[in-house]
Parts: C-alpha cells; structure tokens; sequence
C-alpha cells in the first residue's frame, strides 16, 4: 500500500506542476497532420549502369523522364529509372533535348531534325535542317522556341513563325516563364519581346534565373538577387547561404530552389533547408532540378535522381513505423540494438552487435513501452517491458560475482569489437562483457523505476524489479560503493565513493552527476524494498560526504578545469554530453522517487538549473524529463524536435561546417566550453544521427554510412510527451 500511495502522490505533484510551464497554457498540442520531407532516391536499372544523365524533368501526370547520353528514361515502380519504351518508334532514338510545355506539363523532344510531342494525337512535329538546334522551350500558347550554336527560330505548333537574330553567343540557358521566353548569358537577362531579344537586365557572373510572379530571381557565382520585369534589382544580393555558386533555380508558390556543386537547397521566407549527400541525395553536384505538380522536387546529380518528397504524417504514425522498424530489425536478445550493414550498398546484409552500452540504449526502449503502456494500456507494450527486462535480469547471473551487472552477452564465439571486456560466462555457451559504467547503472535505475510505476501490477512483479535493484545497490554499498568486475579491482567508470565523487572540483560537472546518480538509486532501492540501510546510507552520503550540496551545484559553475586525470584520461576540459544524457534519466528517478517533498523541491530546482542550460540545444527528451519532475518545458522544441526527427535513422556522412548561411560560434574556447558550434540550431534531419548522448550542435559526421540507430530515440520523447499530456 505504501508504493502505492508514493506513486499516487508523485503523479499528483506531476499534475500540480504543469501549468507552470512554458506554453503550459497551449498544451496539449493536437497531433495533426504535417509536412515533413523524405529523401527518396531512384536507382537506374542494372542493364543501364554507367548511363551518362543530363536533364531531368516532369510532365503534368508527376511522370519522372531524364535525358541521357543512351536516350530518354523515366520512372517505373520500385523507384527505378530505365529506358521508356512505350513508343517503340522513339525506343531507339536519342534525343538532343527535352522539355515540358509551361502549364500543360505536354512532354515534348528535340532532334536533329525536328520536335515533336506524344500529345494532341501526336500532331505536333516541326521540322527544320540538321543539328541547328541543342536547346528548346515550350510556352502555354503553344510557340516553341529552338536555340543553337548561333541559331535561333520561333515555331508555333509545327509551323515556323520567324528566325530570331541572337543578340550574342554566349547564352547559357533558356527557359519560359509567364508565358514568355528568356535567354540567359553571364552577363545578361534577355527577354523575347516582338520576336527580338531584349536586354533586361545586366550583371556579372550570372549562372541561372527562375520566373516568380512578377519578379526574377537571378542565380550568381555568389548568392541571387531579384528583379522586376522591367530589370530592377527589387531585392538585393543574398549570399549568406549553404552554398552561394549557384548552377540552377527554380520557383513555385514562393519557394525558391537552389542546385549547386555542394548540393540543394529551398528558401522560403527566411527558412532555408538544406540537402546534400549522403542523406538526401546519391551525390553532392546538383546539375538540374525539376519539380512535380504536388510540389516535389528532383534533384539530379551526374549519378542519380533524388526526390524530395513532400507528405504528412502524424506523430503518431512515425511512432508507429519507428515501433514496427525496431521489433523487425534491432532487437537482440531482448536489447534494443543499432544495426550494421555488412554492405553499405545492400540493405539486406544488417547485423546487430553489441554496441558497448547495452543496458543504457535499452533503456530507452523499454522506457518508452513502460510509457506507452500507461497510455493505451495495450498489452503488447506490457509484454514488451517485460521481455526487454529479462536481459537486464541475465546480466546480473551469467557471470559468478554477485549483485554485478555485465554490460551486455554473446554467444560463444561470436563476440566483436574490443575483445579485452569479455569473459567465458558460467555457461560454456555464453560469454559476457565486463567494465561495467556509470551509463549502465542509469539504464538499470531509469528501467527499475518505470516499470514499477506503470507496468508492475502484481505483488510478484513489484518483488521482481525490487530483488533487480536491491542485488545491485547492495553489490554497490557492500564494495565502498564501487562496482567491482571480474580482477576484483573497480570498474574505470563505476565509481560512487566518496573520495572518488570528491576529488573532482566543484567546477566538473563529475562531482555533481556522480552524487546525483547515487542518491537517486539509494532512494530507488529504499522504496521499492523499504530496506532502512537504503534510507540510513542516502542521508549518510549527503550529510556526511556533501552529496546534497554536490547536486546543488549550478550549472553556471561548470566551466573549464584543467589540471585532472582519471587514469591517465584527462578530465574537465571539455564537455561531456553523456553526462547529459545521464543526468535528466536520473532526475526522473531522483524526483519521483525521494524521500520527502522538502527534497522533492529542492531536486526540482537543480533539475530547472540544468535544463536552462540545455534549452538551446532544443532536445525534446530534455523538455519532457523537466517537464515531468519540475513542471517547466519548452513546448515549441519539444514539437519541433519530435516533428524534425528523421524516420530513417541510418547515421549518414553529413557535412554542415562550409555553410555561409550559419551564424558560428568560436570553437574550442572556453566561453564556449558546451561547445555550441552555431548561434542557431540546425533542423535535425540535416544533422548527423546521433543519441541523446551526442553534441546536438556537432554539425559534420564522417563515419561510414553503415549504422542504423534502432529509433527508441524517437520513441521515448514521443510516449512521454503522450503520458504527460503534452501531445493529445
């Protein structure tokens, strides 16, 4: 009865609390529809490797057709581009060009010797000498205007209306807009007025120009402007952009796409997204870009067409997808594992492995199941929780040493990476990995104390979770309050003594997580097995040894400190986020589970103190665990980030440092000690997929494209924000 009343008025508090915070007023927020972007990259049929692309566009059915050194492809099911067949007499022809008609989307070619299109019963077919023509637009009355190599004429249907003199021969496009036609030379937009080219504008290094309404916007070697029809600039230069060399622009419904050499971008507004490789496209060089009817764009590259694809989707639903993804294709003995590709290219060739922090990651599977459950009350998350707990229980009895946790298990010859941790388990079958960290014991907590609140209904599965936490915590008060592995000798990491906690300086952020963890699991222990050494050891700790001043440490003490080694690791030079990540897992623990309301309210305040510090980094997870003990939140990041996450969670090579529209921050200094690359933080689908472990302002990743993240990443914000009413 007496777990039951805590809980009970721990969730009391929890209610009481909510209101108070930041965009309190506005919550919950409705899971409705939005727009979120998907990379979707077609790959050209195998018959058809080593295919040279040139052009691509799409015609007024979103059909997708590319211009090829071997003739004209398109798109087929199963995102493959291969040849169009479907005329046989322009099967074996290749094209010297081809375009849409403005409005209808009509599909047209240009030959050697003529144009033609499929459509108006295949009437349409202007015919002129040999080899004049390499390019050609088509407007909404129907003119076709041919361009070459010092040649120009005007069509109408498949009659010819005139020759028109070049004013130079210098043009380096051709496009239609607004019904009328323009040329394009780096010094010069020209416009076709009465069948001359005019000039209506001059500038230098001109590379490419969009129609928008009644403005142009002009692409240069560095940045675009924009003018009006009659040629003034109505919108000065703007460079400040991912990639100012711009090769392409196009414009629709004042959205304005840029193709550079360093990949592709949107402005809209004062939003600017970015898209290059190895996420978003097959390469980097952009050198055409068509949009679709629905607002989709195509990026060609020399090597692929890539699609940016534009859809709605709920919170909801990406939960959904992520929960399906992580049951098929991450879990490991019962872990929630990140996936290998044996072969980057191949899909099919995922491994999983232990990735050194098993019981961690877990835990925010399983977390988020224990969440889910106390929402829906489904009975497949209940059954999750449970066998995701049973790897947790194993780790504790695979090995001969007492109320210690190994960090994960493998069978017999079949371990991988750093082969030092690992030792034969009890069963010949097994192996276990030691050096078991300060990460494992939040995961152990964190784990311990959800399913007590929401999934443990019986009085045998509340005895379960409490023999789970009572075994470790008395490894830990039986041995100094250390965990000790196999050679007997203290784990690098495991470390909660007293003289460990305090020979950090009152300036690392060691000395206050490390008192944080330790009293959070001495309260967890006390309550779920109301054992009085719990109780008697957690006051010990904070009156005896400071640990209650230790946590109360601010944050704005945290800086720098040279001059400390751990093993001959260096220490308080640099920021830590795992220390993060560490922490806000425990403060749940810690808040819900203390002794009294006195230090219910003081953990509350050294919960705030931290996550001020946190707010510009945005992380949804962050929020939540504030949220749900302190009561503040900052309700646009949390929506933002759940909104921004990326269901393909593959740890793409990214690159962000070369930008020109970012606002950067001195690195490496000590101001800068959290080491907060931007001024602004970037969207999380143009970053590099990381944990919650990672710098959310780390802007490059060069590692392999190899990695799946198992998405419980998503999962755990996303419950919690469900079960804390911040998401309806």
């Amino acid at each position: 009865m007496k777990k039951i009343t805590f809980i009970a008025i721990s969730f009391l508090v929890l209610v009481a609390c909510r209101p108070t915070g930041k965009g309190g007023s506005e919550m919950p927020v409705k899971d409705e529809p939005y727009l979120t972007s998907v990379p979707v990259k077609f790959s050209i049929s195998p018959k058809w490797t080593g295919t040279g692309l040139k052009r691509v566009v799409v015609n007024g059915d979103n059909s997708l057709f590319v211009l090829t050194d071997k003739g004209v492809f398109r798109d087929f099911p199963g995102e493959v581009i291969s040849k169009d067949l479907m005329y046989s007499s322009l099967a074996d022809k290749i094209p010297v060009d081809i375009t849409v008609q403005e409005e209808t989307g009509y599909l047209y070619y240009l030959y050697g010797d003529r144009y033609l299109t499929n459509m108006h019963a295949g009437k349409i077919c202007g015919k002129f000498p040999e080899n004049l023509y390499s390019r050609f637009a088509v407007n909404r009355i129907g003119e076709v205007l041919l361009l070459g190599d010092g040649a120009c004429a005007l069509y109408r249907g498949s009659d010819k209306l005139t020759e028109i003199e070049l004013p130079d021969d210098s043009f380096i496009d051709l496009l239609v807009g607004e019904g009328r036609f323009y040329l394009l030379s780096p010094t010069t937009v020209y416009r076709l007025d009465d069948h001359q080219w005019n000039p209506v504008h001059r500038g230098e290094g001109i590379t490419a120009m969009a129609v928008a309404g009644e403005r142009i916007i002009v692409g240069t070697t560095d940045g675009f402007y924009e003018i009006d029809d009659k040629g003034m600039v109505v919108l000065q230069r703007n460079n400040r952009l991912p990639v100012p060399e711009i090769n392409k622009v196009i414009s629709d419904s004042g959205r304005h796409w840029f193709a550079t050499h360093g990949g592709a971008y949107y402005k809209e507004g004062e939003t600017i997204r970015y898209f290059s490789a190895e996420r978003w496209l097959d390469q980097d060089s952009v050198i055409d870009m068509a949009l679709d009817r629905s607002g989709n764009a195509y990026l060609l590259t020399p090597t692929g067409v890539n699609k940016i694809l534009f859809k709605r989707e709920t919170l909801a639903e990406k939960a959904d997808f992520l929960q399906e993804k992580l049951r098929k294709y991450h879990l490991r003995f019962g872990f929630s594992a990140e996936a290998r590709l044996l072969d980057p290219e191949d899909p099919t060739t995922i491994r999983l492995e232990d990735s050194d922090n098993d019981g961690l990651w877990t835990s925010f599977y399983l977390g988020s199941q224990a969440f889910r459950y106390a929402v829906t009350k489904e009975e497949s998350a209940r059954q999750y929780v449970w066998e995701s707990f049973e790897p947790y229980e194993r780790l504790l009895v695979i090995h001969p040493i007492t109320g210690f946790s190994g960090r994960t298990f493998e069978r017999t010859g079949y371990i991988a990476g750093d082969t030092v941790p690992w030792r034969p388990a009890i069963d010949p079958d097994w192996w276990w990995k030691g050096t078991t960290s300060t990460d494992e014991f939040v995961g152990y907590i964190f784990v311990a104390s959800v399913i007590d609140q929401f999934v443990a209904e019986t009085p045998e599965e509340k005895r379960r979770v409490a023999d789970y936490i009572d075994a470790i915590m008395t490894h830990i008060i039986s041995n100094d309050y250390y965990f000790l592995d196999y050679d007997g000798k203290p784990t690098l990491w495991g470390r909660w003594n007293p003289d460990y906690v305090n020979s950090f300086a009152e300036t690392q952020f060691d000395r206050r997580l490390n008192s944080t963890l330790t009293i959070a699991g001495l309260q967890l222990a006390y309550k779920l097995t109301r054992k009085e050494i719990y109780k008697r050891e957690a006051f010990r700790m904070m009156e005896e040894h400071g640990y209650l001043e230790n946590m109360k440490i601010p944050m704005k003490n945290i800086r720098f400190t040279p001059g400390f080694q751990h093993q001959g690791i260096t220490m308080g030079q640099d920021w830590n986020h795992s220390d993060d990540e560490m922490a806000f897992l425990t403060y749940w623990v810690l808040y819900h589970y203390a002794f009294d309301d006195t230090l219910r309210e003081e953990y509350a305040e050294m919960i705030n103190d931290h996550w001020e510090i946190e707010k510009p980094e945005r992380n949804a997870l962050w929020n939540l665990l504030t949220y749900g003990t302190s009561g503040e939140i900052d309700l646009e990041s949390v929506i933002w980030y759940l909104r921004e996450f990326p269901a393909d969670t593959r740890r793409y090579k990214v690159r962000n440092s070369h930008r020109r529209d970012l606002d950067f921050l001195p690195k490496d200094s000590v101001e800068n000690f959290r080491e907060q690359s931007t001024r602004k933080l970037l969207p999380k689908s143009e970053r590099p997929m990381n944990r919650h472990n990672a710098n959310e302002f780390q802007l490059d990743s060069d590692r392999a494209s190899n990695r799946i993240l198992a998405g419980d990443e998503y999962l755990l914000p996303y419950w919690m924000a469900r079960y804390l009413g911040v998401v309806e």
